[in-house]
């Protein structure tokens, strides 16, 4: 039943790789637990049980949360396939626990961290473009590595990034990721490995994609060499784009469709209402990467 709702997200629903494994972790775990390994005779209450067991476990809230919604949504997977008659999970309440707001860093380290990485090497070239475009386009780590040649369209001004679900979108790029993306291109891509044809925009020293663990050292490592505190990740590059472009002003839906968040907006609006002239207008104006540009 497991393989069978995995497959379903995988095919059906175009879930990651890694999203895939973390639901697939997570039942494995509850399997382990269920009494009797019987999906179709577990009852309400016993749920609670399990979450119990977790916080004994020493996991926090968060997680259990997350277990819990993978459970309710494998449960929902198996009444619509009828192969159970009732989804236990319905009724269970979700833990609670206190929203902590995402880490962002301030415009001045965004600034130190850029200027810490030098393009005046092989590797310094391709990871300040890496962190230009964290930056400057507000990408998942996911989107970064899985940007391709073909989504680069620098003559008009944007580039495309594919999001967990294989939704596209267009995000503006300003003068200075585009600058270092492109001396990357120019200058280093393609002396990495066999794979100089390959469709990645980003390769390893094997010519191989760029994995997500990767650029998390990347960022990790540079933040050390800025001397910039805190948990700094490829999301914090994310939540700061966001941060600092409304800290200038710009547009909270214009953000949204930038990011990928659609509240409360359909797929089909999206595309008969996206402006990108407008989106263009609002970055130049309000990132501070396209600011210090237009300030030369």
């Amino acid at each position: 039943m497991i393989e069978r709702f995995l497959e379903h997200l995988r095919v059906e629903e175009g879930m990651s790789r890694n999203t895939i494994s973390s639901y697939q972790r997570e039942l494995k775990r509850f399997q382990k637990w269920l009494p009797n390994k019987n999906w179709a005779g577990l009852e309400p209450g016993e749920i609670p049980c399990f979450l119990s067991k977790l916080s004994r476990a020493g996991i926090g809230p968060r997680s259990i949360f997350h277990n819990l919604a993978v459970i309710r949504r494998f449960y929902r997977f198996l009444l619509e396939e009828g192969l159970v008659d009732a989804n236990p999970s319905k009724f269970v309440d979700s833990p609670k626990f206190d929203k902590r707001l995402p880490e962002c860093l301030s415009q001045d380290d965004a600034k130190k961290m850029l200027n810490a990485v030098k393009d005046d090497t092989r590797q310094g070239i391709r990871n300040r473009a890496i962190l230009e475009l964290l930056y400057g386009c507000g990408l998942r780590v996911s989107e970064l590595t899985g940007l391709r040649l073909d989504h680069l369209h620098f003559e008009l001004g944007y580039i495309v990034a594919l999001s967990k679900s294989k939704k596209e979108r267009a995000i503006p790029i300003n003068d200075l990721a585009k600058a270092a993306v492109q001396k990357y291109l120019q200058e280093i891509r393609g002396s990495y490995g066999k794979s100089r044809s390959g469709p990645y925009l980003f390769l390893n020293r094997r010519g191989e994609r760029l994995s997500r663990q990767s650029v998390f050292k990347l960022v990790k490592r540079t933040a050390l060499k800025a001397g910039v505190g805190g948990t700094v990740s490829p999301h914090t590059f994310r939540h700061s784009f966001a941060a600092h472009l409304l800290e200038g002003g710009a547009n909270l839906w214009a953000v949204q469709q930038m990011l990928g968040n659609s509240d409360n907006i359909s797929t089909t609006e999206i595309h008969t209402h996206l402006d990108r002239q407008r989106l263009r207008r609002e970055y130049d104006d309000k990132h501070p990467r396209s600011q210090i540009r237009s300030k030369k």
